[in-house]
């Protein structure tokens, strides 16, 4: 709501519109932000209550590209850290291709699955950790001079962030750079 409130507000900006828009935008504009951030507040709040949570969220933060977003829905939505393999994980992301053959003819890959919200907010890990992580960013790199398209770069590198934060979170140890 808090995005297309501030897009309508943009256009609003435009030349030829009513300047009575703009006590309402304000208004409205605070008010989802009071609200985001009393949500925001319960979250914390929910998640420090619990320390086993408080200890994988901390864990999930030291890995570079997974923010406060990501590391609070990996927490919220996957119940599973560190009691399933890491392949099992990404397929409860979302994140494992799936193979649609018919027969004898080979079918296309897909991804599917019921977390998609916590997909979405791992692509957009993905997306901005293949941009500014230097490790993801050779993986990505690598994967674009194959020919490989865009969603199979990003779907790779959020299934790669899956399994690693999976993986920090079964052995309970925070991410470190690797030196080699």
């Amino acid at each position: 709501m808090r995005k297309r409130q501030l897009a309508q507000m943009r256009a609003h900006q435009k030349p030829g519109a009513a300047e009575m828009f703009d006590s309402i935008d304000t208004e409205l504009k605070a008010r989802l932000d009071c609200r985001i951030k009393a949500m925001e507040d319960r979250i914390g709040a929910a998640i420090s209550f619990d320390d086993l949570r408080a200890k994988t969220t901390g864990v999930l933060h030291s890995i570079p590209g997974v923010g406060p977003v990501a590391s609070t829905m990996l927490v919220a939505q996957m119940h599973e850290p560190g009691t399933v393999t890491g392949e099992q994980a990404a397929a409860l992301v979302g994140l494992a291709p799936v193979v649609h053959n018919s027969g004898t003819l080979p079918g296309k890959r897909t991804i599917a699955g019921d977390r998609r919200a916590l997909r979405h907010v791992m692509f957009q890990a993905a997306s901005v950790a293949a941009h500014h992580n230097l490790t993801m960013k050779t993986f990505a790199d690598r994967l674009r001079k194959a020919g490989k398209p865009h969603k199979l770069i990003i779907t790779a590198g959020a299934r790669k962030r899956v399994n690693l934060a999976h993986a920090l979170c079964k052995s309970r140890q925070k991410w470190t750079p690797s030196t080699a």
